[in-house]
């Protein structure tokens, strides 16, 4: 048999039961807190931001990626540019620009 003999006095009752009362309420007043549509949008939006960050993070990453590879095969490790690159790129973009110059004029006779 369990002993439900109680040693404690009524006033120390008392006092355990306000204590508990108030830890209750300050329990009850974080989850309405927590539960505000004010906190639940607000909390929504931390994490979007962050998902965009985390995001964006990525995507420079990529990007300084690209362009440092870019870089290489044009520039050589002294910072000098790489004419054998350079010369035959520049000359198909002109190509390029020439050629649609020509069909656009083409066009408009």
């Amino acid at each position: 048999m369990a002993d439900t003999s109680d040693t404690r006095t009524p006033a120390q009752i008392e006092a355990d039961i306000r204590a508990r009362r108030d830890v209750l309420a300050e329990t009850l007043d974080e989850i309405g807190v927590r539960v505000h549509p004010k906190t639940l949008v607000g909390d929504a939006k931390a994490k979007a931001a962050a998902q965009v960050d985390h995001t964006l993070g990525k995507a420079y990453v990529q990007v300084n990626k690209a362009v440092t590879e870019v870089r290489q095969r044009f520039v050589t490790d002294e910072g000098a540019p790489r004419l054998e690159r350079i010369v035959p790129l520049a000359l198909a973009a002109v190509g390029v620009v020439g050629l649609l110059a020509v069909t656009a004029r083409r066009r408009r006779r």
